[in-house]
């Protein structure tokens, strides 16, 4: 991304303010200080514009989270109609408000099987923050004291507060200089079927991944096992939909060794793969805790909510009469963030935009494997509107480029040039635009990444490496 025009007095200011002030989330030091950032200024729908009037269209969806597209007024009119009635109000210990009351009842009927208990946070992070105090509670108060270690998935992202970002394990996030909890939280591999060792098939991969689960908790020992955490489809960690019955199987091995299943749908709920959440409608399972945030209010205000079963409750709240549940935000259950959240179900619902998400979710997966042909397209997959390209310099061996070539900011940027907004992760570009995302849009956001992926592939060339 490229620093403003220098005539744009305004504009330039801003960038300049920008660089040497903000400190934004993951950010690269060096080419931050060279390039700045984008400034954006204004957007509707799916299309975004910057400072300098440039329009792009959005196929990042903010950042997994604009699921109705912005600028919508009936939200803002919401919005300000609930700060004007009730701008905050805590809900710490016995004092509630009506937003939130209202939107904690709604999420329990929206959520699969017997979640039906909501705690309120302030995005993804700490809703599996939560999540994590939550299941190591609930053992605890279940008799069951030593469990308190967890397992994930390598690739995994689940959050950036020292908690969320030790249970996740992607490997680009874990930096020399931070540190990570190590003693109780274990990971095992991902399953990314385009990458299976040993030219593995679907049902032989499936298999190995669930008995090196299974290895894992035997080797930690199943009395010591609080949870497993885990995204329905991997986002941030390339996108990957996990092969065959493998979720299914996961979650009964949890039920066989009282192993509480955590499902982070911080990405997948409220749409992204046409469904409410996609736990039991995608995948056939109810699990003991859903972590939900982003596309709960669309982005237009910071809200997260770790659901709950009735189950859990019953343990934690019983028993005791001394229990106190000493975990919780200033802002949980903000009134105006439940109200943003409530319109913006609402809008959803009288939208039928979830159908509609599902329609052009395959859509947009058709049109990607238009690029399967092209050099440097490895592997295109995804579900629903969750979509990635896997850059590689050889498309047979699936040999990746040198890090160092960034292949997948250079196609990003090559497409914004072009007016499309990807996302670079590594070698990959992933898609995940506004679930009102259009078929003439979606043709526009492909044709443009065709193009764009052609530009980076002749720059290769003049540079010596020869994709194939």
């Amino acid at each position: 991304m490229n620093s403003p025009d220098l005539k744009n007095d305004a504009s330039h200011q801003v960038w300049e303010l920008d660089r040497r002030h903000f400190l934004h989330p993951f950010t690269h030091f060096e080419s931050y200080e060279d390039s700045g950032s984008l400034i954006i200024s204004g957007g509707s729908g799916s299309e975004m514009t910057d400072s300098n009037g440039q329009t792009y269209l959005d196929m990042i969806g903010g950042l997994w989270c604009n699921n109705i597209g912005l600028g919508r007024k009936e939200m803002a009119d919401a919005i300000a109609e609930q700060v004007a009635k009730l701008s905050y109000s805590s809900t710490f210990t016995d004092m509630s408000n009506e937003p939130a009351a209202r939107l904690a009842s709604r999420l329990a009927e929206l959520a699969p099987g017997d979640l039906n208990r909501v705690h309120f946070s302030t995005g993804g992070s700490t809703a599996v923050d939560s999540a994590l105090r939550l299941a190591h509670y609930c053992q605890q108060c279940a008799g069951r004291p030593e469990k308190v270690h967890v397992i994930a998935r390598r690739q995994a992202y689940h959050g950036s507060t020292y908690a969320t970002i030790s249970i996740g394990y992607k490997e680009a996030d874990r930096r020399h200089g931070f540190r990570y909890i190590e003693d109780t939280i274990h990971h095992v591999s991902e399953p990314d079927l385009y990458r299976a060792p040993n030219g593995m098939g679907e049902a032989e991969f499936c298999d190995h991944l669930v008995k090196e689960f299974e290895d894992k908790i035997a080797e930690i020992g199943p009395d010591r096992v609080a949870a497993f955490f885990a995204e329905p489809v991997m986002g941030a960690g390339g996108v990957l939909v996990p092969p065959g019955d493998y979720l299914k199987r996961m979650h009964e091995v949890c039920k066989r060794n009282d192993i509480l299943y955590v499902s982070d749908e911080v990405v997948t709920a409220f749409g992204r793969l046409g469904h409410w959440f996609a736990s039991e409608d995608v995948f056939g399972i109810v699990p003991d805790i859903i972590c939900s945030a982003k596309g709960l209010s669309s982005g237009y205000l910071p809200i997260g909510a770790t659901i709950y079963s009735d189950r859990i409750h019953e343990i934690i709240s019983t028993g005791d009469p001394s229990r106190v549940y000493t975990s919780g935000f200033t802002y949980a259950g903000h009134p105006v963030c439940c109200v943003a959240a409530l319109k913006n179900i609402e809008i959803m619902e009288r939208e039928n935009i979830l159908a509609h998400a599902r329609e052009v979710g395959d859509y947009f997966g058709e049109r990607l494997r238009d690029l399967e042909g092209m050099k440097l397209v490895g592997n295109v997959r995804g579900i629903g509107l969750m979509r990635c390209l896997e850059n590689v310099l050889d498309r047979t061996t699936k040999e990746a480029l040198p890090e160092d070539v960034d292949i997948g900011k250079r196609v990003s940027d090559a497409a914004e040039s072009l007016g499309v907004l990807v996302r670079p992760i590594g070698r990959l570009n992933v898609m995940s635009p506004p679930l009102v995302v259009t078929k003439s849009e979606i043709d526009f956001a492909v044709d443009r990444l065709g193009q764009a992926i052609e530009r980076v592939h002749d720059d290769l060339v003049r540079e010596g490496w020869t994709p194939v």
